[in-house]
């Protein structure tokens, strides 16, 4: 009995153990599991931070970056904007004359035909119609009053034995005819070689005075006159009118110092001081132009005239160099030319 007692407990101590052994291995196992577990996900914070920092750390040179070259542009564009406005004060400071910005009277440019030929006329109002519908005649005005450059026009010899369009023009109308050594520059020009072309014809320009174009065109020594011609009831005795092409005005030129117009801001205002002149105020205008009619009065244009002195020349410009040189106290001239002209002079 007691031996087999013995044998029994003996078992059961070994179970005991065993179990004990199990118990502590499957402790040790999850110990480990969940350590490991630990150390991985504090391993993953530590990356996950690190990685944190490093991107907020990109972030910010970007910032920082993208500050220094916002800041570098906007002092670029700072002091671009500060040299076109030093160029512009120099520029004023050395201006000699300078145009009002008041339209003085409102008209149109059309080309004069030769009133024997009606199928040039035809013809001709077809290629306005054309070059305004097409873009052509927008592109040419660009290269005057925008980036572009103009084109230079050749005139052949006049040749009554060739298929020639003669035209008639006066080329000191910058930008609408003007030289440049023996070519041809200007919107008219330009229209003129388009024009030749159109018509299958060699193109012929003669130069001559302003007060001469409708009047060469009417004696059928012209086929056509390109000269900015303003359309007035008294020109029609000459020459038939094409379709208008160009909306033009009579504008103002003074002194750079002179500021008797400068509150002006209508027409009716800048009448209004014309009014107070007599003859002793001396107005420069080319010959044969709106600008002269519009000074002296004329039924025609529907001008009442004023008691200044209109003195004649030959262009515009020697209008304005006069004007420099004290011998008159204004010029009117057309709204392009006046603008071109003042540049130019005030360039030199």
């Amino acid at each position: 009995m007691l031996a087999g007692c013995g044998s029994n407990s003996s078992d059961k101590k070994t179970t005991t153990a065993a179990s004990t052994k199990a118990t502590e291995a499957a402790t040790e196992k999850k110990t480990e599991a969940a350590t490991e577990k630990k150390t991985e996900a504090a391993t993953e914070k530590k990356t996950e931070a690190a990685t944190e920092k490093e991107t907020e750390k990109v972030s910010s040179e970007e910032a920082s970056s993208e500050e220094v070259s916002s800041e570098k542009a906007s002092s670029e564009e700072a002091s671009s904007e500060a040299a076109s406005k030093e160029t512009e004060a120099k520029a004023d400071e050395n201006a000699k004359v300078r145009v009002i910005d008041i339209e003085l009277t409102s008209e149109q440019y059309a080309f004069g035909v030769d009133k024997e030929q009606p199928e040039l006329l035809e013809k001709t109002n077809e290629f306005i119609a054309k070059i305004m519908e097409d873009g052509t005649f927008d592109e040419i005005c660009n290269h005057y009053f925008g980036d572009g450059e103009p084109v230079m026009v050749k005139s052949a010899e006049y040749d009554e034995s060739k298929d020639q369009l003669v035209v008639a023009t006066n080329a000191g109308f910058e930008p609408f005819e003007y030289m440049k050594g023996e070519d041809y520059c200007g919107i008219d020009m330009e229209m003129a070689a388009l024009l030749a072309d159109y018509l299958g014809k060699e193109l012929v320009i003669q130069n001559m005075d302003f007060d001469a174009v409708c009047l060469a065109v009417g004696q059928q020594k012209c086929d056509i006159a390109m000269a900015g011609l303003t359309i007035t009831e008294s020109r029609k005795d000459q020459v038939t009118f094409t379709d208008s092409y160009y909306n033009a005005s009579q504008k103002l030129i003074v002194a750079a110092d002179d500021t008797t117009f400068d509150a002006c801001k209508t027409k009716e205002d800048v009448e209004a001081i014309f009014k107070t002149f007599d003859s002793k105020t001396k107005v420069g205008a080319q010959n044969g132009t709106t600008a002269q009619f519009y000074v002296e009065g004329s039924e025609d244009l529907d001008f009442a005239g004023f008691d200044m002195t209109l003195v004649g020349y030959k262009n515009g410009s020697l209008a304005v160099q006069d004007l420099l040189n004290g011998n008159l106290d204004y010029v009117i001239i057309d709204a392009a030319p006046a603008e071109s002209i003042t540049a130019a002079i005030n360039s030199l």
